[in-house]
């Protein structure tokens, strides 16, 4: 494992994330998990579990990714990004008052084989990134049994790092806040470029990568900004990278109105002049949930909230009207590589 701390005098640089904080004795950085002892950075929640839960895959969300099946999602405490936004500053935004490991490493990959229709472990609820290496320790092992890791992320994070994540991570959902740095700045504390970056890396190593957009009214809601970033995703990344618009509720700090539906139309449908998939979060089901084959505009998947039926589709994920292979990831199979 790459070193993540490099001391500089008398004290000591936390090298897994761009705010590269710079901590003297005793003093933990912007994350809270992560704390300078003895001019160490030592991980203050490894193993230490927040939130456990068996969900539906598309609930992370990826729709992309084994549709219809079940994963076993973890998360713990602490985040490397400040939204006043968040919709889990429960866990995000403050520590556990005693932090106790609630899960043995055999208990957990134990419940994974036992959890029904379950492709494998997910990384979520609050930034997976700051609990790096109970993460890279956890995911070696999962996929060691043959199941599939899922990293759920703000994409906040440098590239060596990332590279170790990408290594033992089947699939990504990263959040892309916004398409502007102001928002970045002033909602979340840091900075929209390592963001872009980070995509592109995960892009690059070929693993599988859906993005998410919470939409705030009067933020992050405009359609030629909606606009950039579809076309941003669609020469960059690649046209068939789902994207998730995501309707906003007031949480936490933020008053603002709920998002409303039909800019989320419109957004959409600006979004999906670029991109083949194109889908609608925190809504009712009429709103765009359903695949369609891109090629020939056959509906190969229906959805409504968490509950998946796939149609006019074979077995390894090809519509059968006109043979376009929709999804990569398909049919589930401990014998299936990765």
């Amino acid at each position: 494992m790459m070193p993540l701390f490099e001391i500089k005098g008398n004290k000591t640089e936390c090298k897994l994330c761009p705010h590269l904080c710079l901590l003297g004795e005793g003093a933990t950085g912007i994350c809270g998990a992560r704390k300078n002892c003895e001019g160490r950075i030592k991980l203050l929640t490894y193993g230490v579990i927040s939130s456990y839960s068996a969900d539906p895959v598309e609930k992370k969300p990826l729709y992309h990714f084994y549709p219809g099946h079940n994963i076993l999602s973890i998360g713990s405490y602490g985040c490397n990004m400040k939204c006043d936004f968040c919709q889990n500053y429960s866990i995000s935004q403050k520590m556990a008052d005693s932090l106790s490991t609630n899960l043995s490493k055999q208990k957990l990959l134990s419940d994974i084989e036992k959890t029904e229709n379950n492709i494998g472990l997910a990384f979520t609820y609050n930034e997976p990134v700051i609990w790096f290496e109970y993460v890279i320790d956890m995911a070696t092992s999962v996929q060691e049994m043959g199941y599939r890791t899922v990293l759920v992320s703000n994409g906040f994070v440098n590239s060596g790092p990332l590279s170790e994540l990408i290594r033992v991570t089947d699939a990504f959902n990263i959040d892309l806040k916004a398409f502007n740095n102001d928002f970045y700045k002033k909602l979340t504390g840091a900075g929209i470029e390592p963001v872009k970056s980070a995509l592109r890396q995960i892009s690059k190593s070929g693993k599988h990568l859906e993005i998410t957009t919470l939409i705030i009214s009067g933020r992050n809601d405009c359609v030629s900004e909606m606009e950039l970033q579809s076309q941003w995703i669609a020469g960059e990344l690649g046209a068939d990278v789902p994207l998730h618009i995501s309707r906003y509720f007031p949480n936490y700090k933020r008053t603002d109105p709920i998002t409303d539906t039909e800019n989320m139309s419109r957004l959409i449908e600006k979004a999906s002049k670029h991109l083949s998939f194109v889908y609608a979060g925190n809504v009712s089901p009429e709103m765009e949930q359903n695949t369609k084959c891109p090629q020939c505009g056959t509906i190969v998947t229906i959805r409504s909230g968490y509950n998946t039926r796939t149609v006019n589709l074979d077995s390894e994920g090809r519509c059968t009207v006109c043979r376009n292979q929709v999804y990569k990831y398909f049919t589930f199979s401990l014998k299936t590589k990765h």
